[in-house]
């Protein structure tokens, strides 16, 4: 990996909750909404909200390890998504909600999966982590209307009632620090 950023990749529902979250930490330099783990190529919004494609909504994080580690991102992500449905995340369901980690190598997977180890362990949840360890293979970027989604349209209701709850906890989360 290149000593000044690192990718990860993250699935923990609807794409623009997560980039909503990821975008706002120190650290992040980037966020891009996508789709990953199906089996057509250059999937499209419309096909991934049928299921049938197996991709899952993802989001591409570029980060300085310097300033916020994997293990970190792993955290938040953790806390800012139910980790124990499958496939679903409230009222999104199907298998382009599930919750996933697709690694890009052995140490993206040992921390992934030392960290639901930790999560489980640690009985923050009622119910065990179903999150999906996967290796990653290949990200299609969503549709430009899905960029950038809650700063463009953060009056619309499912903003206000799915989103902003993600965004408290990761405020007082960084206000705790």
């Amino acid at each position: 990996m290149n000593a000044e950023f690192e990718i990860a990749y993250l699935a923990g529902g609807c794409f623009w909750c997560t980039e909503a979250v990821f975008k706002r930490v120190p650290g992040v330099l980037d966020v891009t909404p996508g789709y990953t783990g199906g089996t057509i190529k250059n999937p499209a919004y419309r096909e991934i909200c049928t299921g049938r494609t197996g991709h899952a909504e993802v989001i591409r994080i570029r980060f300085q390890p310097a300033i916020v580690s994997y293990r970190e991102l792993l955290d938040l992500f953790f806390m800012t998504h139910d980790p124990t449905t499958l496939n679903r995340q409230g009222h999104d369901i199907g298998t382009q909600y599930r919750s996933a980690i697709f690694t890009v190598d052995q140490e993206q997977e040992f921390i992934a999966l030392q960290s639901i180890k930790q999560w489980d362990k640690a009985a923050t949840y009622s119910q065990p982590i179903v999150t999906q360890v996967v290796p990653f293979e290949v990200f299609y970027p969503a549709e430009v209307e899905h960029k950038d989604y809650f700063d463009l349209h953060p009056e619309q209701s499912y903003c206000q009632f799915v989103i902003v709850p993600k965004l408290e906890k990761l405020k007082a989360y960084l206000n705790s620090l």
